[in-house]
């Protein structure tokens, strides 16, 4: 799954890989792909890195007491030299960690975590500018065909 939305609202800087804590069902929704990462983001917290609002579905057919939390705090897994890194470009220089991707990688869920910076309103017009005229080429190329 891609966030879509976070290549449109933010330059990406760099881009990391990290492990994700789960519990319960919640990988069996995100293989169903019932998760929405609109508005997530990463936080650093007591020397951890923390995925805030990702928004996993419960799974229908557990019962109540399999049930978790779907917006609660997950756990990233990553070396304390990345976390000290990240955590000190994300308070001192403004910048934000965000998901971009889920997957699996030999049966481990992954998350890809994008440095970015907020994007002005110009530069969202020329990427839609930018992706408008690479679909105009790809239909002349396909009609030429």
């Amino acid at each position: 799954m891609r966030n879509k939305r976070a290549f449109y609202e933010y330059e990406i800087l760099e881009k990391f890989e990290a492990g994700i804590s789960l519990q319960g069902t919640e990988v069996k929704s995100i293989r169903a792909g019932k998760v929405q990462m609109g508005d997530a983001y990463a936080k650093g917290r007591n020397g951890s890195m923390s995925l805030m609002n990702l928004h996993i579905s419960p799974w229908e057919t557990a019962n109540d007491y399999d049930q978790h939390n779907p917006t609660r705090p997950r756990l990233l897994l990553l070396h304390k030299r990345e976390i000290r890194n990240l955590t000190h470009l994300i308070e001192a220089k403004g910048y934000t960690l965000l998901p971009l991707s889920l997957y699996f990688k030999n049966g481990i869920l992954k998350v890809e975590l994008g440095l970015a910076r907020g994007k002005n309103i110009y530069d969202k017009r020329r990427t839609a500018q930018k992706r408008d005229a690479q679909r105009e080429m790809d239909r002349a190329r396909k009609n030429q065909s």
